[in-house]
């Protein structure tokens, strides 16, 4: 038996010379097809069965070039390289309306021609549609009296991947290029990822982030969160917790949640988020690209990686700072997306802002500078406990590619920022000398943190402060862009 297929109503594509018109479509479309589903799913449960298969569209953006004519090659982005048909799915235009009012507008401006917003043809998941929704979640399969297959989309890992930004050569089903680095269902699933992981919505992101790997830096953030609060000049606007608890009042209680999140996450917020965002990815590489993996599609302006490190030299003492310059990758989590051959550069402005930003902190400048912080190579491991295996094979690769210092974050968070064409930057501090006899022992570590966390946490969010203020075509440098890129940031 054939069944009956019901969606919103299909309607021709519109075409559009002014990017807020142009969004302001892409959210009536996306807010038809959602409501659409939502409506049905709930019905269908209040009845316990269905009568048709029930689907919507995620909203497209589409432009056709058909001129070489030169563009404003001042962008790394803002542009096609060339001729042709070029879409991307769309969602959430609320979340992304700045973003895409941007990216839109540079689109119409360099190549003179109009952009299409239309239905697609990729169909909206049930689960990413219902967030918000009158019914709170969606029942596990079994639970529900009707196949929920049978009668709505579910999300589909077929069409959910990486291989725009990994430049597999992508193009959609149609034959047009991708324009954006990221499809609509890749990006519903990080949001709803962001969630689980973090304990808050996507919303409250902000666009500097910082990657910590230890809750003495959550605890300093929180107190540098209350002083800006209380400060009415900071520009900073509220702080919110995970639980998503949103405080304006530098004295607030912060709840405690009865079930803590695996990557804990606090913002700092300020008007077009240009706060700082601060996450404890915890130890390993694992946790670092699935946070990155995720926060990638919401299009931050840099992240920074602000953890400790075992000191390699023995010129090193403890508390001192390691501006990373190069990585040496043995995480392994990136090989199959990025291989190790692949060269992870260090982006000039990131390192002038958190060479400064010691500086400042530290009151040391020039060569009185180098008594506290080393320039050199990171090396990141897979292996915690790396000290407790035959030291001839790691320390030697140590030695022959000049490290300075090992952790087991930096390489795949700066990794993965290449690979997503997001700024990044590292800046370590010595917590223990292992080569050299100096291990990381509880009363040890105790006095480390009380001295040297608040200044180092300061130090990232002054660096993150000196990037806010840096126009976007500035830190985003061809650096992170290849010779065919999509044209959306």
């Amino acid at each position: 038996m054939t069944q009956t297929l019901k969606t919103p109503p299909r309607t021709l594509p519109r075409s559009f010379d002014d990017a807020a018109a142009a969004v302001a479509e892409l959210q009536r479309l996306y807010d038809e097809g959602v409501l659409f589903l939502q409506t049905s799913f709930a019905d269908a449960v209040r009845e316990g069965a269905v009568s048709a298969r029930y689907r919507a569209f995620y909203p497209e953006i589409r432009v056709r070039v058909s001129s070489f004519g030169q563009v404003d090659s001042r962008l790394s982005f803002g542009h096609v390289a060339e001729p042709g048909s070029y879409a991307t799915t769309v969602t959430r235009p609320d979340l992304f309306a700045n973003y895409l009012t941007q990216q839109i507008g540079l689109l119409i401006r360099n190549h003179g021609v109009p952009i299409e917003i239309g239905q697609s043809e990729t169909p909206i998941p049930l689960h990413f549609a219902m967030a918000g929704g009158p019914v709170a979640s969606i029942p596990q399969e079994g639970v529900l009296a009707f196949t929920l297959r049978d009668a709505f989309d579910v999300p589909d890992l077929a069409t959910t991947n990486d291989q725009i930004v990994n430049g597999y050569g992508f193009k959609h089903e149609d034959g047009a290029g991708p324009l954006a680095p990221f499809t609509a269902q890749r990006i519903d699933y990080s949001l709803a990822r962001l969630q689980h992981y973090t304990a808050t919505k996507a919303e409250h992101f902000q666009n500097h982030v910082l990657f910590t790997n230890y809750q003495f830096y959550v605890d300093e953030f929180i107190a540098f969160a209350r002083k800006a609060l209380a400060d009415p000049d900071s520009g900073y606007q509220s702080f919110v917790a995970p639980g998503n608890v949103e405080i304006t009042d530098p004295d607030a209680e912060l709840p405690v949640l009865p079930k803590a999140p695996q990557m804990p996450t606090y913002h700092l917020t300020r008007k077009g988020q240009a706060g700082i965002t601060l996450v404890n990815i915890g130890v390993g590489p694992s946790n670092a690209k699935t946070a990155t993996d995720h926060i990638a599609v919401l299009r931050p302006h840099a992240w920074l990686m602000l953890g400790h490190c075992a000191g390699l030299r023995n010129t090193q003492s403890l508390g001192d700072y390691v501006l990373a310059h190069a990585y040496l990758r043995e995480d392994h989590v990136l090989d199959d997306d990025l291989p190790i051959w692949v060269p992870i550069p260090a982006l000039a402005e990131i390192q002038i802002a958190l060479e400064q930003a010691v500086a400042e902190v530290t009151k040391l400048e020039g060569y009185d500078l180098k008594r506290i912080m080393r320039t050199g190579t990171v090396a990141t491991i897979d292996n915690r406990n790396w000290e407790l295996r035959d030291q001839s094979g790691p320390v030697q690769r140590l030695s022959q590619s000049r490290a300075v210092a090992l952790d087991m974050e930096s390489a795949t968070i700066a990794a993965n920022g290449f690979r997503f064409r997001v700024p990044y930057g590292t800046l370590l501090c010595v917590s223990d000398k292992p080569l050299h006899g100096e291990l990381k022992l509880p009363g040890m570590a105790t006095e480390f943190y009380t001295t040297q966390v608040a200044r180092h946490l300061l130090i990232g969010i002054r660096a993150m402060e000196t990037i806010r203020d840096m126009p976007l075509e500035r830190i985003h440098s061809r650096k992170l862009r290849s010779f065919e890129e999509t044209a959306f940031l």
